[in-house]
Parts: structure tokens; C-alpha cells; sequence
């Protein structure tokens, strides 16, 4: 049996080193995408935390060079590609606005295109995110949800999407988004709620700070670990049609009740460390999250295994370790 190929942009993330780790458990080899970087060291650290930093190929690459992603396209010739890079990080998306756009809306154009011209049969995944439902039209978002974008950064991923379904309608390609509700993990960036606030609670714990600080504690999210969607992304390529899917729990629950986990499981009260500050809140809020994945459940057999207690845990536990 034929060694299949995947290539992955964004493999530095969270997402993108789950999903390294998961495809090579299924005998894969794996080709990571990753910028440049004079820290190389600090962008890899994901990969070296899971241990598989010397079992993938990591090459330089950039989602705004065409020219580039093609040449990786041509040498590699992925049978999967799982496009996970972008400028993720909704509150910089209204201060970066127009590079937002580039990377997360133009990007996407880039590596299907590459893959268009190099390597056509390839299957494509792209990563959509929840957010572009945003000011929300039904109270459980599915699929055939309307759409209503409220940052820079829902906006691109809009186009992204919508942009995958024009490929896989006017050419022909397998192309499939993963429409990702909240998802979290020990590997999360610190500018994520649900990491700052696990460091946090771990700071507080181990008398390094006193505080955490926060903006709307009141909205809602449906949270779900990194780890169990990324097995969502490839089963949506190893079925027969490429299809959109939604990819989540079918929970929401407050920022307020998952702050309150992560102080419970140090034996700690959260009324007594946390404060609001007003600069923390959006410009344009999204309030409620809660993803329907029936349709990811019923046609690819997906289901979410761990619940946000767990992950949240999960969490606080590693960051004590981290700073001890």
C-alpha cells in the first residue's frame, strides 16, 4: 500500500500539530508549511511538545506567494491538503483589518489555486470557523444556517469558504471546509480566552499573580478539544463527496462557567481574582455560539469525545506544569 502524502499550512498551530500527530498515527507523511521565522525554535514548539518534530518535513512557505505554494505543490504532490494557517485571532483582525484579509480570505485562494494548477486531484480541506455565523440567525447553527460576520476576521474566513465551495463547484475539486466551532487545547496561544485564563488560574494558584482580567464573561461559546475535531478533518476526506460539515459539541456554555472550572479545580473562588475590564470588549460581539453536528455525526460517524470540563482541566493541570 501506497504511502499517501499530506501537506499541511499552518502545521505550527494547534490545530495544524494535532492533526500532524493524528495523520502520522495513520501511517501518513506529513509536509508542514510554515513561514519564515528568526524563531524558528518558538514557532515549532508545538510540534516539539507532541514529540513529532522530527518525524515530519517542514518547509518554508507562505500563504500570500503563489509562486511559492506551487513549487511545494509540484515536489510534493499531496494526495490531502489541509489548508489551517491564517490570522487567527479575532480582536487583531480590527487592527489588522487588511492583512487579515489577505491571509485569511486570499490565502485560501492561493493554495487552491496552487493545487489546482500542480496537483488537481488532490482532496483540499478548509478550515471555516463559527464565528462567520456571528450575530446568529438560529439558535443552533447548522450548515444551512445564514451567515451574519461581525469581525474583519469572520469576514475573510467568509470568503475562504465560500471560495472552496466555487472550486469544488466550477472545477471539480474535492474541497470540503470544516465549519470549527470553539476548540481548545493545552497547545492554545496565550491570546485565547480559555488559555489566558487556565495560565492564569495557574499563576494565581502558584502565587505568581494576583488577577485575571476579562471583558464580556456573559457570552456563550460551545467548546470542544482540538484533538478530537482534527479527526473530523480527515474523515471529511476520506468520504466519497466533499461537503461542508459543521464540527462541534452541541453545547454552549458561558465564559463565566468555564472560568469557573478552571478556578474550582484548584480550589479556588473566581469572584474572589477575576475583574472586568471594558477594553476587552469587541467592537462587534458575538454572543452565542452553538453548533448542530448532527450532519458530521449521521455521514462521517464524528462525534465529539471530550467535554469542556475535561478539556478545561486538561488545561489548568498543563500550564501548572509549564510553570513549575
Amino acid at each position: 500500500m501506497t504511502t499517501k502524502t499530506a501537506l499541511i499550512t499552518g502545521i505550527t498551530g494547534q490545530d495544524g500539530a494535532y492533526l500532524a500527530k493524528f495523520l502520522l498515527g495513520k501511517g501518513y507523511n506529513v509536509v508542514g508549511v510554515s513561514r519564515r521565522s528568526s524563531h524558528s525554535e518558538l514557532t515549532s514548539h508545538r510540534l516539539k511538545w507532541l514529540g513529532i518534530e522530527n518525524d515530519i518535513t517542514l518547509v518554508d512557505g507562505d500563504l500570500l506567494d503563489l509562486g511559492g505554494l506551487c513549487r511545494i505543490v509540484r515536489t510534493y504532490k499531496p494526495d490531502e491538503c489541509y489548508n489551517l494557517a491564517a490570522q487567527s485571532f479575532v480582536a487583531a483582525s480590527w487592527t489588522q483589518p487588511s492583512l487579515t484579509t489577505a491571509v485569511t480570505a486570499g490565502g485560501v485562494v492561493n493554495v487552491l489555486e496552487a493545487l489546482r494548477l500542480e496537483c488537481p486531484s488532490a482532496k483540499f480541506y478548509q478550515a471555516s470557523s463559527s464565528e462567520m455565523y456571528g450575530l446568529i440567525q438560529e439558535g443552533m447553527q447548522s450548515e444551512k444556517t445564514p451567515f451574519y460576520p461581525r469581525s474583519p476576521y469572520a469576514v475573510a474566513k467568509l470568503a475562504g469558504h465560500w471560495m472552496t465551495v466555487n472550486y469544488r463547484e466550477s472545477f471539480g475539486m474535492f474541497a470540503c471546509s470544516g465549519i470549527l466551532f470553539n476548540h481548545e487545547s493545552p497547545l492554545r496561544g496565550l491570546e485565547f480566552v480559555t488559555r489566558k485564563v487556565t495560565d492564569a488560574v495557574a499563576r494565581i494558584k502558584l502565587g505568581l499573580q494576583d488577577e485575571l482580567a476579562l471583558g464580556n464573561i456573559d457570552a456563550t461559546r460551545d467548546w470542544g478539544h482540538a484533538k478530537d475535531y482534527v479527526e473530523a478533518m480527515w474523515r471529511m476526506l476520506q468520504h466519497d463527496v466533499p461537503d461542508d460539515y459543521v464540527v462541534a459539541t452541541g453545547r454552549t456554555v458561558s465564559v463565566r462557567d468555564m472560568v469557573k472550572v478552571a478556578f474550582d479545580h484548584v480550589g479556588l473562588n473566581y469572584e474572589d481574582h477575576l475583574r472586568i475590564d471594558p477594553k476587552y470588549y469587541r467592537p462587534a460581539e458575538v454572543d452565542v455560539l452553538l453548533g448542530n453536528p448532527a450532519k458530521a455525526e449521521r455521514v462521517l460517524g464524528w462525534k465529539a469525545k471530550t467535554t469542556m470540563e475535561e478539556m478545561i482541566r486538561e488545561m489548568v493541570d498543563a500550564d501548572l506544569a509549564r510553570l513549575k
